[in-house]
């Protein structure tokens, strides 16, 4: 009965009437659309409008749209600072307020509305949970900025700064750098998480193929917003639900796209949360396999030239998904949220000719290896190389320990780190941040200073999708419960061995057990509020960073 002709249910009509709301209306499917507005960054500015433009969508199909918001933290704002803690924590609060909203209102189906880093996964981890009939639109990336005749990303600015404490840039520089690097609405323009995971989205199959690829500010993206919008209704007259698309094969799916397109090491933190919600067996052991096999075919920033408006152009996540289904590394037993299959999406796409964004399988712009997941005496749980198509290498160093990520950057732009040391930055972890902090301030000062090839980075923290250099974050388990990472010393021999996917301390175990009856967890300021709540509750990077 709905809530039109339930006489116990007046009550709640007055409230509808309240909002200008039909008898008719009342009796139509209600569609939740959830937003991750906020106007404290470029990402997600757009999704008010967009909200707007789905419910034109949904009533033209026959329902009702109810729009809500949530939060959303920028990565880049509070990048470097105390701030960045609440990034990773943020992602479980968007999932839980999605799901407490779909909870409350019963909504009969929903569409939610993403942009940057952490809005996409937790969507993902909300639409699992409630398993209504679902669709996900990915806002879009910005387009790139144009300095000195180049493009550039946000991927520039942070590299800058390497730039300026060698003397390659003067501030001044880094100043009109700023001013033109991000030149609109829009999430960051190349293959960095947002991007990385808005592709998840598609390859998961619950974002129709093609739609995020449209830049936030393209003109083109309303009409597909409305279209998402009509979309809703038909996936309720299926009634798709998220359980019947997120399967074994999508997740393979996924993983494959992210090696493809040499995505953030993020998403193996956020592949790992979907999966325990949709109640999917995922391994990190897995993705890392999965990386191991299948060959970069795409030229993106970090890794190469090319923006996410480059791929657009190129023919977007449907040519990618074309070059990996004629491979033969797609599995097509899955279920997309508009009724495709990986088959049917390959036949449609279209390469813009002439286009060197996306390669053949046979032909890779790099081999195998966008991401390794390394064991050893260092990670005994596990961690995660961002490999980027090198070849397997072997890298021994003297250790320059750090117990926070302040104290690891201001040494770096002193000039105290050289070439072949190993960087550790530790008690960063999910719960030591708590909150798991990114690291782009380290790498981009690294690289701008040259050593990006030359410098190792080891953390129990994490890092941007914008980082690139040899870097390894995640190590698990973290130093705030005692892992190895908490025992290393200044000048401890680090070994990475990509080929055997082995990251060790070269530390006799008699020194190890001596160093672990003395070692107690470091003081901090006592967390409150939502900070404590998380490092009491969130468990190892391994499994995904998840609350429990």
């Amino acid at each position: 009965m709905s809530i039109a002709d339930d006489p116990d249910r007046a009550p709640a009509r007055s409230h509808l009437y309240a909002m200008g709301l039909s008898e008719e209306e009342m009796r139509r499917p209600t569609v939740g659309i959830a937003s991750t507005w906020t106007g404290t960054m470029p990402c997600n500015l757009t999704h008010r409008d967009l909200a707007r433009h789905v419910a034109t969508g949904v009533r033209g199909a026959g329902g009702t749209p109810m729009e809500f918001n949530t939060i959303a933290v920028s990565d880049n704002l509070t990048m470097g600072t105390p701030g960045m803690r609440a990034s990773l924590v943020s992602r479980e609060v968007i999932a839980d307020s999605i799901e407490l909203m779909g909870r409350a209102h019963q909504f009969d189906a929903m569409v939610c509305i993403v942009g940057c880093d952490k809005t996409v996964p937790a969507a993902m981890m909300a639409m699992a949970r409630l398993d209504i009939p679902s669709v996900l639109l990915y806002s879009g990336s910005m387009m790139p900025g144009t300095w000195r005749g180049r493009e550039v990303t946000i991927q520039d600015m942070w590299e800058a700064l390497g730039e300026r404490s060698v003397g390659r840039v003067s501030q001044e520089d880094v100043d009109d750098l700023a001013r033109h690097a991000c030149p609109g609405a829009g999430t960051c323009a190349a293959q960095y998480t947002a991007n990385t995971m808005g592709t998840v989205a598609d390859f998961l199959g619950l974002a129709p193929f093609g739609v995020g690829d449209i830049p936030a500010t393209a003109p083109e993206k309303k009409a597909a917003a409305e279209q998402v919008g009509a979309l809703a209704l038909d996936v309720l007259s299926r009634d798709l639900r998220p359980s019947a698309i997120l399967t074994q094969d999508a997740f393979h799916n996924a993983i494959v796209s992210v090696a493809a397109m040499a995505g953030s090491t993020n998403a193996v933190l956020h592949l790992l949360a979907i999966a325990r919600e949709a109640g999917v067996e995922l391994a990190i052991d897995t993705i890392g396999a999965v990386c191991r096999a299948v060959p970069i075919i795409t030229a993106l920033k970090p890794s190469g030239p090319y923006t996410a408006a480059d791929l657009w152009r190129a023919g977007g996540t449907s040519l990618v998904a074309a070059r990996l289904f004629e491979a033969g590394v797609l599995r097509d037993s899955v279920t997309l949220v508009d009724g495709r299959s990986p088959a049917d999406v390959a036949a449609s796409a279209v390469g813009t000719e002439g286009q060197d964004v996306v390669a053949e399988v046979n032909s890779p712009v790099k081999p195998p290896g966008a991401l390794a997941i390394l064991r050893g005496s260092l990670a005994p749980d596990g961690c995660v190389l961002k490999l980027g198509g090198r070849p397997d290498f072997v890298r021994r160093g003297p250790a320059r320990v750090f117990d926070s990520e302040e104290e690891c950057f201001e040494a770096i732009q002193s000039g105290r780190i050289t070439e072949g040391d190993v960087v550790v930055v530790r008690y960063e972890g999910p719960a030591g941040g708590p909150g798991m902090r990114e690291m782009l301030s380290i790498t981009g000062a690294l690289v701008g200073q040259g050593l990006g090839e030359s410098v190792t980075l080891v953390t129990d923290g994490r890092f941007s999708g914008v980082s690139r250099g040899l870097v390894i974050g995640h190590v698990a388990p973290e130093a705030w419960h005692g892992g190895p990472i908490a025992l290393v010393a200044d000048g401890d021999t680090v070994v990475v061995d990509s080929a055997r996917n082995a990251l060790d301390l070269d530390v006799p175990a008699e020194e190890l057990a001596e160093r672990r009856a003395g070692w107690t967890r470091p003081e901090r300021p006592v967390e409150r509020g939502v900070l404590s709540k998380y490092a009491a509750t969130v468990g190892s990077a391994s499994d995904g960073a998840v609350t429990v």
